[in-house]
């Protein structure tokens, strides 16, 4: 009765099964190590955090550029606050807000941004504590600069003045005449009257939209090879169910057309 197994068209389904089922296997198991390597990425830098916290604040050009090791690292500079912009749309304890951003002039002649804190509501110049005047020297955890479009940075245009949607080299450029550094900083404790902005971690890694679209993709995985068995069975039984009843002698009914008479 399985003698159809052994035809050329069966052929070629069972190894289309039998290449089709590792092979989405194998994606999924890579896809949920993707997921995995997030989650110990995500404690790894909590743990991180947690250290650095009680460790003395390292001199930023040591610490520069900045990447997954050095993101979230505590950095210490030394100048003169310059121009301050506003960062709307930023959120914190589930409310809106924004940051109040201010250049730090270096002693090495560039600028590095600052986030003094954050302030609920719409963000307003008038309402925004003045920077420290004269030498200052800051403590905080370093940042990559941001990408428009990616972890809710907003990639809004057109902007009043005095206002960035991304903290980033590439977008203060055109806003300052500072040469810049492409890291910014967000103080360990904001200046009176604001609210510290807690350290982000470095895109890419953590527990953000592209980790769980990891674990989306590892069940669609896993559901493909269970679809492709489950088709492989149905296609089988029902060949086995034709064949039966070739052997019975029970041919399936053919339907007769019905003539319709002309008028």
């Amino acid at each position: 009765m399985y003698r159809f197994l052994l035809t050329p068209r069966w052929w070629g389904i069972n190894v289309f099964v039998l290449l089709a089922i590792p092979f989405c296997i194998f994606m999924g198991s890579w896809q949920l190590s993707r997921f995995e390597g997030r989650v110990h990425e995500e404690h790894a830098a909590n743990r991180q955090a947690a250290s650095d916290a009680g460790q003395a604040a390292r001199p930023l050009d040591s610490m520069l550029p900045v990447n997954k090791a050095t993101s979230g690292r505590r950095v210490s500079a030394h100048g003169r606050y310059g121009a301050q912009l506003l960062v709307p749309g930023r959120q914190l304890d589930d409310k809106n807000g924004f940051y109040v951003l201010t250049l730090l002039r270096t002693d090495q002649g560039k600028s590095l941004p600052v986030v003094r804190g954050w302030l609920p509501g719409t963000a307003s110049a008038a309402k925004t504590p003045a920077a420290p005047r004269g030498e200052v020297t800051v403590v905080g955890a370093l940042q990559a600069s941001e990408t428009p479009g990616d972890n809710g940075v907003s990639a809004q245009g057109g902007l009043p003045a005095g206002q960035t949607a991304a903290i980033s080299s590439a977008a203060l450029v055109n806003l300052v005449p500072d040469r810049l550094y492409d890291a910014w900083v967000t103080l360990d404790k904001a200046d009176a009257g604001m609210k510290a902005v807690p350290a982000s971690a470095p895109d890419g890694t953590g527990l953000d939209l592209k980790a769980f679209q990891n674990l989306g993709y590892t069940g669609e995985w896993f559901v493909f090879a269970g679809f492709t068995v489950f088709m492989w069975f149905r296609l089988l039984r029902r060949e086995a169910e034709a064949a039966r009843d070739a052997a019975l002698g029970l041919a399936p009914e053919e339907t007769v057309p019905v003539s319709v008479p002309s008028s």
